[in-house]
């Protein structure tokens, strides 16, 4: 039996590596990249949480533009909600959230490492009319979410590019 569930797990890891399944691991900036700036709106939720994982890998982050060997410039970051299904009353049963970030990285040199692009990610939020509180709080959650995949994304581009 111990067997059995051995060869499960095992069979289980495999396929798992197979589709490209990766933890989160640490964050790696080639030397010649560091220290990093990060130009951003002041409140821009993707900075903070790309800061925080710089930080917890060891990068170092300055706001002095002078010493920063990267930038890392976040343009714009916007938040929207479009509906996506009504019922036969016109109200609206689920939304499509937006998240988008528009964003590039030049070195001190002046060399673009990522040109302008933007970043949309989305999620169907269902909204009926029960728990309204609740659905506030999921529809933020979702929101914040969708905000530490966009800084996943933008800074695994960066890894891909760096390296």
């Amino acid at each position: 039996m111990q067997r059995r569930a051995l060869l499960g797990s095992l069979a289980t890891l495999g396929l798992l590596g197979g589709c490209g399944f990766r933890l989160r691991g640490h964050l790696e900036v080639p030397p010649g990249y560091r220290p990093i700036l990060i130009e951003a709106p002041s409140h821009s939720s993707v900075a903070a949480i790309i800061r925080d994982r710089l930080l917890s890998s060891g990068i170092e982050v300055t706001g002095d533009p002078q010493a920063a060997r990267l930038r890392l410039i976040l343009y714009t970051e916007q938040r929207d909600a479009r509906v996506a299904a009504v019922d036969l009353k016109g109200k609206t049963l689920a939304w499509d959230l937006h998240y988008l970030v528009d964003f590039a990285a030049v070195d001190a040199g002046g060399e673009t490492h990522l040109p302008r692009q933007t970043l949309d990610l989305s999620r169907i939020f269902d909204n009926p009319d029960i728990e309204v509180l609740g659905k506030q709080i999921e529809q933020e959650q979702i929101y914040a979410d969708l905000a530490a995949e966009s800084a996943d994304r933008i800074l695994m581009r960066l890894r891909a590019v760096l390296r």
